[in-house]
């Protein structure tokens, strides 16, 4: 693991505000684009990027398995781009993919007008695909095998038992391969060219703090959930069925039981349950009105009171709270033990060690500290695994998920990444006030985040209009 290094403020992809929650969580599916994909780095993030690219879309395609697909016959081409065919096939997958990632209830577009957008989603792919290529990039085969390396273990199995999952479902394995490269070079492509375009003077920062202290950016919010859905049509005694379910779940949580573990067990929400329920760093305005108000008076590591939306019934966490008009982020300070993998240890036998430390731990027969001066294979052992005050966006996407999950005290369940298996131990939070040079770059950094959505949107269009694009009607 890398030394920590000077704290970069980043802000995290955002999808747009819906005011159901049914859409917040689950209409943005319908406009998928490439997913962001594990790159290679250290496990620390120095090189945290001040602004993190905002693409409309599911952003977390590429770490799970979209093994399934639909079986047909018959197939046909419903556009050309840049003499690219897309296939009728094409868009029917993912079409189901937005469909089986939808929560139990979730209302989505109608059949033709889901299709439609999936289809408009494709050929921005196709279009910006060839840019990025035209323009010479492109994604080296060190960094694609270690991002499947990465999605394997997420989902704790090896590369070769992934390869035979595919093939028992009649899957190409090379053509998830080609798949996922066009979604880091999507990703690549759009952050670049994007970003670009999007320039902030110091009298745009000037005008930003004029306009008062809550100019500097409205407060963001980092939550985990549980959804209990309600289906249409539930009978008064069904949902006081539901409702006292999820009560039962607010309780648990309340009372400091493992919300991650909760949320993977309870939550009918498939876009966040395998996060431990967590939605990830959002503002205010980008976040569900419901789960806004939840949370408002709510402490950091505290969960909010029952909440009802159109979808079901809710238990909402505060994992974290950022404010830039108050000049304060979050910092944290945790342990670690880290067990790396080899050719002679692999993911699951180290997650196995784990589970065998992690006993121990909680079980007090040993301190987390002599545990891993004893068993870590980090730099950090000889200091009892302290990992220091760290903000957000220093770790890789594993352990920091891991690590927002936690309250002050409690012991991850083992936690796999590319550099191997990882216990964590949150021993702290605090709110730590901003410099001077750290607010103008908050600053800089929300007028970035505000003009992405515009700048993108035009770039894209720009891109497609330029482009030679074929629509076809089916046979």
């Amino acid at each position: 693991m890398t030394d920590h290094s000077k704290p970069h403020f980043t802000t995290v992809s955002r999808q747009p505000r819906h005011h159901r929650l049914a859409s917040a969580l689950c209409l943005g599916l319908a406009l998928l684009t490439a997913a962001s994909a594990p790159q290679a780095q250290g496990f620390k993030r120095p090189d945290a990027p001040s602004v993190a690219p905002r693409i409309t879309g599911n952003r977390g395609l590429s770490t799970e398995l979209q093994l399934s697909g639909v079986q047909s016959t018959a197939d046909y081409i419903v556009a050309v781009v840049n003499q690219e065919p897309i296939t009728h096939m094409e868009v029917e997958r993912r079409v189901s993919r937005v469909l089986e990632s939808a929560p139990s209830g979730a209302r989505m577009p109608n059949g033709d007008a889901l299709r439609q957008q999936v289809l408009d989603a494709l050929i921005n792919e196709k279009v910006q695909l060839a840019f990025a290529r035209q323009a010479g990039m492109d994604v080296p085969e060190a960094e694609l095998d270690a991002a499947i390396d990465n999605i394997a273990t997420q989902n704790k199995i090896t590369v070769d038992e992934l390869k035979a999952r595919m093939r028992a479902d009649g899957l190409d394995f090379q053509r998830y391969r080609d798949s996922l490269r066009e979604q880091i070079l999507l990703e690549r492509v759009r952050a670049r060219e994007v970003n670009s375009r999007i320039q902030v003077s110091d009298a745009d920062v000037a005008a930003f703090y004029a306009q008062g202290a809550e100019g500097l950016g409205e407060t963001s919010y980092n939550i985990a959930h549980i959804l209990i859905v309600v289906p249409e049509g539930s009978s008064p005694a069904q949902v006081q069925a539901l409702q006292a379910k999820a009560q039962a779940l607010q309780e648990r949580a309340s009372r400091g039981e493992n919300f991650t573990q909760l949320a993977k067990a309870n939550s009918a929400d498939t876009n966040t349950r395998d996060q431990g329920g967590t939605v990830g760093m959002r503002p205010a305005s980008r976040l569900p009105d419901l789960f806004v108000e939840a949370v408002k008076g709510v402490e950091v590591g505290k969960v909010a009171p029952l909440v009802r939306s159109g979808a079901g019934f809710h238990v909402v966490k505060l994992i974290e709270r950022e404010n830039s008009g108050k000049a304060t982020y979050t910092q944290q300070r945790a342990r670690h033990i880290l067990i790396r993998t080899t050719p002679q240890l692999d993911a699951k036998a180290a997650v196995k060690r784990m589970d065998d430390i992690r006993k121990q731990i909680v079980g007090g027969q040993a301190s987390f500290a002599q545990m891993a001066r004893q068993y870590s294979e980090d730099g950090s052992a000889m200091r009892g695994g302290d990992l220091g005050w760290t903000a957000p966006g220093q770790f890789v996407p594993e352990f920091e998920k891991a690590l927002l999950a936690l309250q002050p005290g409690q012991v991850s369940e083992p936690v796999t990444t590319r550099f191997g298996v990882h216990l964590i131990q949150l021993i702290e939070r605090k709110e730590v006030e901003l410099s001077d040079a750290q607010k103008n770059e908050a600053a800089r950094n929300v007028l970035r985040e505000q003009r992405f959505e515009a700048a993108y949107d035009e770039w894209s269009k720009e891109l497609r209009a330029a482009a030679y694009v074929e629509l076809r009607d089916a046979p």
